[in-house]
C-alpha cells in the first residue's frame, strides 16, 4: 500500500512538473494477451498475462541543458502487471530502469544506475520479435546481468557515433563485503550502422555471488548480430556462446516437464538465430528459428520454431498473435515463454492488445 501512495505521489509530481518544462516526459505501454501455454506435465494453461509482445511499463525521462552541447539526463521506469495491478520485477518500484547522467554531443552519454546490459541489448534489437510475444529470444539465449537482462549499481558509458560506428562500455561492482570481485560484472558493445545494414557486437562477463562459485568459472557471453533491412523485408541473424556457471540458466528452473532427472543449466553452450520480419502496410510478419547447442556431456539441446503477426490499429495500438514450439534434446528444459515471463510448457500461444503512450 506504501508503494502504490509513493508511485501515485511521483506521478502527481512528474505530471506537474511536465506541463511547466518540456524537456521532461512521461510515457508508458499497457500490454495484455491470451495466453495458452501447452506441453508441461501438470497440463495446459491458459491465462490473461500482462506484459507478452512488451513489459507493461509507467516511465517518467527528461534533460537539462547545461550548455556547449551537455545536458544532464534521467529516467525512472517502473514495470507493472497490467492484469493485476501488482508490481513487476519482483515489486521493485523501478524495476525495469531507473539512472541519471551526463549526455554530451561530442564526448558521448554517460549514466549510473540500474541498465541494461550491453549484450541484451545486441540480442534485443537483432530479434524480430524484439524480445518479446512467444518467440522471444530469451526461451533459448540467455538474457545476462543480474536481474534478467539488467545490471544494478551501473556505470555505463556510450560513445557519439563516428562515421556510423559507436561503442558502448559497462561496470557494476557486485557489492560483497570482503570481496570486490564477486558479483562484478563487466559489459561492452561495439555497433555499425550504414544503409540498410546494422551489425553489433556484445560481450558480457559475470562473476559469481561469492567466492567459492566465483572461482568455479565466471559466466562470460558474446553474440554477434547483424540486421539487413531490403525494405520489403528485414533478415535477422546472430551467433553467440555462452560458457561459465550461470552463462545460460533456465527461464523455467523448476522442471515443468516432470522429468525424472532435473534439467541442468549449460555451462557451454552456442546459439544460433535466423529471423525474417515482413512489413506489409498496417500488418506486420515475423518469424524465427532459434538453435540452442549444448556443449557440455548431456547435450540438452534444444530448437525453437516461431511466428507472429502484428496490425497497427494506430500509431500507438496494436493486436498481435504469435505462437512458439521448442523441441527439447536428451531431457532438456526450455520452455516458451514472453516478455517477462518464463513460460510452464514447450508451446505457446499468444492473442494480445498492446497501447503506448
Amino acid at each position: 500500500m506504501k508503494t502504490s501512495f509513493l508511485l501515485l505521489a511521483i506521478l502527481s509530481a512528474f505530471s506537474a512538473t511536465a506541463s511547466a518544462q518540456s524537456n521532461v516526459s512521461i510515457y508508458g505501454i499497457v500490454d495484455v494477451a491470451l495466453v495458452r501455454e501447452t506441453g508441461a506435465a501438470a497440463g495446459s494453461a491458459t491465462k490473461i498475462t500482462s506484459g507478452v509482445g512488451a513489459g507493461s511499463r509507467l516511465g517518467f525521462k527528461g534533460s537539462e541543458d547545461l550548455g556547449g552541447g551537455t545536458s544532464a539526463i534521467f529516467l525512472l521506469e517502473n514495470g507493472f502487471q497490467a492484469d493485476t495491478g501488482a508490481m513487476g520485477q519482483g515489486g521493485l518500484l523501478f524495476g525495469r530502469q531507473i539512472y541519471v547522467g551526463l549526455q554530451s554531443v561530442s564526448l558521448g552519454t554517460l549514466t549510473l544506475g540500474r541498465q541494461y546490459t550491453p549484450q541484451y541489448l545486441t540480442v534485443a534489437g537483432v530479434d524480430p520479435f524484439g524480445s518479446g510475444y512467444a518467440g522471444d529470444t530469451k526461451n533459448l539465449m540467455p538474457a545476462t546481468g543480474n536481474s534478467a537482462s539488467r545490471m544494478d549499481n551501473a556505470i555505463k558509458y556510450v560513445s557519439p557515433s563516428l562515421q556510423g560506428v559507436t561503442g558502448e562500455l559497462a561496470y557494476a561492482p557486485g557489492e560483497v563485503s570482503g570481496d570486490n570481485s564477486a558479483g562484478r560484472q563487466i559489459g561492452a558493445a561495439l555497433a555499425y550502422a550504414g544503409g540498410p545494414l546494422k551489425l553489433r557486437l556484445g560481450y558480457h562477463n559475470r562473476n559469481n555471488d561469492t567466492a567459492a562459485l566465483k572461482n568455479l568459472s565466471s559466466a562470460k557471453n558474446t553474440v554477434l548480430a547483424a540486421v539487413y533491412d531490403a525494405g520489403v523485408v528485414k533478415l535477422h541473424a546472430a551467433y553467440a556462446t555462452n560458457k561459465g556457471l550461470n552463462s545460460s540458466p533456465l527461464r523455467n528452473a523448476a522442471n515443468p516437464f516432470g522429468y525424472a532427472v532435473a534439467p541442468v543449466a549449460s555451462v557451454d553452450s552456442r546459439d544460433l538465430l535466423l529471423g525474417v520480419t515482413v512489413p506489409l502496410g498496417v500488418h506486420t510478419v515475423m518469424a524465427s528459428y532459434i538453435r540452442k547447442d549444448d556443449r557440455t556431456r548431456l547435450d540438452q539441446s534444444a530448437n525453437q520454431l516461431a511466428v507472429g503477426y502484428r496490425y497497427a490499429l494506430s500509431k500507438r495500438t496494436e493486436l498481435y498473435g504469435a505462437y512458439a514450439r521448442i523441441d527439447n534434446k536428451n531431457g532438456a528444459g526450455y520452455t516458451v515463454g514472453s516478455a517477462i515471463e518464463g513460460g510452464t510448457g514447450d508451446g505457446a500461444l499468444n492473442l494480445g492488445i498492446r497501447h503506448a503512450f
